[in-house]
């Protein structure tokens, strides 16, 4: 449920991975082309940014995409900046916009994480300590023992536990849309899977680890203290758990998907207990916006716990993409005109991704897709979306000095 590699079919993500990595290298913006976007106000024309809007609905054919851009170093008059194209809803022709709610997928996992990170900064819980301390005999199985596996190795993926969706049931998840699940057996599904190759993993199951690692050290189901710690301090008003609720409460962009005979299908009714506290959230981008900025700023954790959580090891490209490394609960990853941003990613069956990530200068910047792309080209689109909003006004990575990696 990251925005990965991984939704696509085996055969095609070394492909996806090389070409994804012309997207590290410094380009020459194509003729510039007015699309027709909505923006919040006027804080500059972002013709590349716009132009890279409109190849993912008229090359691609992705139904809508929208962004918000907001920078913390500018005059409050200018500090967002909002667009989109295509539609939210195909039924009415409603346009899209980036105002809707939208399922967020694996950007849960950060929320997640920074109560981990929270709780382990109470001593309530050490980020070295065994798995198994907290959930005797739960990863005991196959192979798999939670005595060796540390609750730091679950944040990070690299714990060597397999994804419970990568499990053969869920080749066609849309056949499970309306299904409730729970999250030890989700874990117990997992434990029956293969060992994984390489020494980082990503995998949903690490993060339902940690949420029931939370309801051990909290006595609190890990939702109920996700909002409490999070949510509701912050004033996230449009963020929320669905439950085993299939609707999203409010305005929300409808979300699509091809469906096994080839036809664009519906996919906003879905049951995400499968994703759990690794995946369930529903969100807005000004919601994911002020998460991260207030995560990164260190709002939500003392020094020391951020900085943990930005200490990153490298990802392995066919699961996220090229250049990518990844914290505990965070994504840092390059840009082609210097540094990186920091954030996170996430895909959902029906169709909604969001991406939403905070780079040099404070500038942050979220994205919202109701249909995920299903070509190599649509997915270097995408990713170029991200690059162009951090990039299109700042100078080249040639004339910038690079930033030195967290380790």
């Amino acid at each position: 449920m990251a925005l990965s590699l991984h939704t696509l079919t085996p055969g095609r993500r070394a492909g996806v991975a090389a070409l994804l990595a012309t997207l590290l290298l410094p380009v020459v913006p194509a003729a510039a082309q007015q699309p027709s976007t909505r923006q919040q106000s006027d804080c500059g024309p972002h013709s590349d940014l716009r132009q890279a809007l409109s190849k993912l609905t008229d090359r691609d054919r992705i139904t809508g995409v929208a962004v918000l851009i907001t920078d913390a170093n500018t005059e409050a008059s200018c500090g967002s900046w909002a667009g989109s194209v295509g539609t939210a809803d195909l039924r009415t022709g409603r346009p899209m916009n980036a105002t809707d709610r939208l399922r967020v997928g694996s950007v849960t996992k950060t929320f997640t994480a920074t109560v981990v990170l929270q709780l382990a900064a109470e001593r309530r819980l050490a980020l070295d300590a065994p798995v198994d301390r907290y959930l005797p005999g739960l990863v005991r199985h196959n192979g798999y023992d939670g005595r060796h596996i540390t609750v730091r190795q679950l944040l990070r993926h690299t714990s060597g536990l397999p994804d419970y969706l990568d499990a053969p049931e869920w080749e066609h998840p849309e056949r499970l849309r309306y299904r409730h699940f729970e999250p030890r057996a989700l874990v117990t599904r997992a434990l029956d899977l293969p060992r994984p190759s390489g020494a980082w993993h990503y995998a949903t199951t690490n993060y339902l680890l940690a949420g029931m690692i939370i309801r051990e050290v909290t006595g609190h189901e890990p939702e109920a203290e996700i909002t409490r710690r999070v949510i509701r301090p912050l004033g996230l008003r449009d963020t929320y758990w669905p439950g085993n609720d299939t609707r999203i409460r409010g305005p929300h962009s409808r979300s699509y998907f091809t469906a096994e005979d080839g036809s664009l299908a519906e996919g906003t009714a879905w049951n995400t207990t499968f994703g759990g506290v690794g995946g369930a959230l529903i969100s807005t981008p000004a919601d994911l916006s002020r998460f991260f900025t207030a995560l990164l700023g260190g709002r939500l954790l003392p020094a020391a716990q951020l900085a943990d959580m930005r200490r990153t090891v490298a990802a392995d490209p066919d699961r996220l993409w090229p250049g990518a490394r990844y914290g505990l609960g965070l994504i840092a990853s390059p840009l082609r005109c210097g540094g990186r941003w920091w954030g996170h990613a996430g895909t959902m069956p029906g169709g909604h991704r969001a991406l939403t990530a905070v780079g040099p200068g404070g500038r942050t910047v979220a994205v919202a897709l109701n249909e995920v792309p299903a070509t190599l080209q649509a997915e270097q689109d995408f990713l170029d979306v991200v690059q162009t909003a951090f990039c299109e006004d700042r100078p080249s990575q040639a004339t910038r000095p690079r930033e030195g990696k967290h380790q």
